[in-house]
């Protein structure tokens, strides 16, 4: 089911990093996510809601600002 608060999310297991792009164009960084919360995200049928009840509040972030040229 596409969601409507996340574009997309990738997971960095070198560095235990969880990406997520919002449908604002917002890209956040999460630090020490284990690489199981992003298997679980990647099945959960509603991205959105697993991502407010598991990740969101759970762990440190940094917000990636915009490279040049996007908007």
């Amino acid at each position: 089911m596409p969601s409507t608060v996340i574009r997309s999310f990738s997971y960095d297991p070198a560095n235990a990093e969880l990406l997520i792009v919002f449908q604002s164009g917002r890209k956040y960084v999460y630090c020490d996510v284990p690489e199981e919360i992003y298997t679980t995200m990647k099945a959960a049928f509603a991205k959105g809601e697993f991502f407010n009840r598991h990740v969101r509040d759970h762990y440190s972030f940094r917000r990636i600002e915009a490279e040049q040229g996007e908007g």
